[in-house]
């Protein structure tokens, strides 16, 4: 079974308009390599340096008991996806989510929350205030690092049942 991770963010952006910036910060970086483009994590996604597979979507409308609009009161309207790739150290995968994750969270207006399987929330952006779970196996110190947004502690949940 594959570990993936999404960004669920509820934006007026287009799942375009969220994947140029989201290319452009991993090509300055060097996890995606200069032919990833915003066009191309839409269409068909695109693999980071360590072999992440990362697409942006637009999520079908979801109903009514989905987590993310049961817990947070959000529809998300844009998500993006990250797959881990096999056989490549998963938290060095992690630390790349992030290292894309963080900037984007800068120039991407709207609520946002970054989960695993609505099971685990890394990160919740409600009413411009971000919260990153309490967890310290998750949010290791060089991964706080790459937070640029304020942000407080706070451990939260997505109620499965």
């Amino acid at each position: 079974m594959a570990i993936e991770y999404d960004l669920d963010c509820a934006t007026r952006l287009s799942a375009l308009d969220v994947a140029l910036p989201l290319a452009e910060t991993g090509r300055e970086t060097g996890l995606f390599d200069a032919s990833v483009t915003g066009e191309r994590l839409v269409e068909e996604g695109a693999v980071t340096r360590l072999g992440t597979w990362v697409r942006v979507v637009t999520p079908r409308p979801p109903q009514p008991w989905n987590p993310v609009v049961t817990a947070f009161g959000f529809t998300p309207t844009v998500d993006v996806r990250f797959r881990m790739a096999k056989g490549v150290e998963v938290a060095d995968q992690q630390d790349d989510m992030i290292r894309l994750v963080a900037p984007l969270l800068t120039r991407v207006g709207g609520d946002a929350v970054l989960h695993y399987q609505y099971e685990v929330v890394w990160l919740l952006r409600k009413d411009g205030e971000l919260s990153l779970s309490e967890r310290d196996d998750i949010w290791r110190p060089q991964r706080l690092a790459l937070m640029v947004q304020p942000y407080h502690r706070q451990t939260r949940t997505m109620d499965l049942d």
